[in-house]
């Protein structure tokens, strides 16, 4: 077995991650990942694939993928351009249908307006002529309102009105002007994402809490202010051990990272973050705003 297999290896057994549950993850056959940590790569159907499945593989188990290309460039085989070639054909037709399509829409499109436009004129009619006969309608009416409400002598009226209260009780609507604003809600700006890490900017200035819902198999692991930070928290939840909530307190840098994006949510004062939703690892460092400053 290769450096690099008995890495990944021990990171998948410390997840208690099995090859079939990289398999669903990863949506990469199970016989290339028992080959890539064997550092058997003549399975693979190429060199090509061979860093991108290794790839995949360190982020489905919570590694730093970048990291880890780096450190075993050596005993990857090197990736040749011969590959990627007979993608190329297969897209340029797909321009070309694209483009055909999109002709035959544009002909059909201009037929369209073409008869819609008479139409609409038409339907444009209709509704002004509808709306002014209605308006018509009610003015004719009109005099016999008036009429009805003159018939009425004005002092009838006077004994229904209360007497104005002097205790000042018809004000008593005034303290709704007293009420306090309520505080800013959070913002969540992504200001670069590099190496797999997303970067948050989080405002405004002021205590904020970070909470993670976990409905599924998935590492957590929480650390201050990056990954080779103080550890706060880590965990890899199984299927007893979920639904669960975890909450921090957030003062300063936040790195969290989550190795299986579709089975947990990540919030900060109740916003949800976008980690994608996807079967593989999320990262992200939330920098609130006085800390930025």
């Amino acid at each position: 077995m290769s450096d690099l297999g008995a890495l990944l290896r021990k990171a998948r057994e410390q997840k208690g991650y099995t090859l079939d549950d990289v398999q669903e993850a990863t949506k990469i056959r199970k016989r290339y990942l028992e080959a890539i940590e064997t550092g058997d790569y003549s399975v693979l159907p190429g060199s090509f694939y061979v860093r991108a499945f290794v790839k995949t593989y360190a982020e489905t188990v919570g590694l730093d993928a970048e990291e880890v290309l780096r450190l075993y460039q050596k005993e990857l085989p090197k990736t040749s351009t011969d590959a990627p070639p007979p993608v190329e054909p297969m897209l340029k037709s797909s321009r070309r249908s694209s483009g055909q399509h999109s002709d035959r829409w544009g002909k059909v499109s201009a037929t369209l307006l073409m008869w819609l436009f008479p139409i609409l004129i038409v339907a444009v009619l209709y509704v002004y002529l509808s709306n002014n006969n209605a308006s018509k309608g009610p003015k004719e009416l009109d005099p016999n309102k008036i009429t009805n409400e003159t018939a009425v002598p004005p002092n009838s009226a006077s004994p229904s009105a209360p007497p104005a209260s002097p205790s000042g009780s018809a004000a008593s609507p005034s303290p709704s002007a007293s009420v306090s604003p309520s505080p800013s809600a959070v913002t969540l700006t992504l200001s670069r994402t590099r190496g797999g890490v997303s970067y948050y900017d989080v405002g405004p200035a002021g205590p904020h809490q970070v909470q993670l819902e976990v409905t599924g198999t998935c590492w957590v692991g929480v650390y201050e202010k990056g990954p080779k930070g103080k550890q706060l928290y880590s965990k890899s939840y199984q299927t007893a051990d979920v639904p669960s909530t975890i909450s921090f307190d957030m003062t300063g840098p936040l790195y969290i990272s989550v190795g299986r994006a579709d089975n947990a949510k990540v919030m900060v004062d109740g916003t949800l973050v976008d980690d994608g939703d996807k079967a593989g690892a999320a990262r992200f460092l939330f920098t609130p705003a006085a800390a930025a400053q």
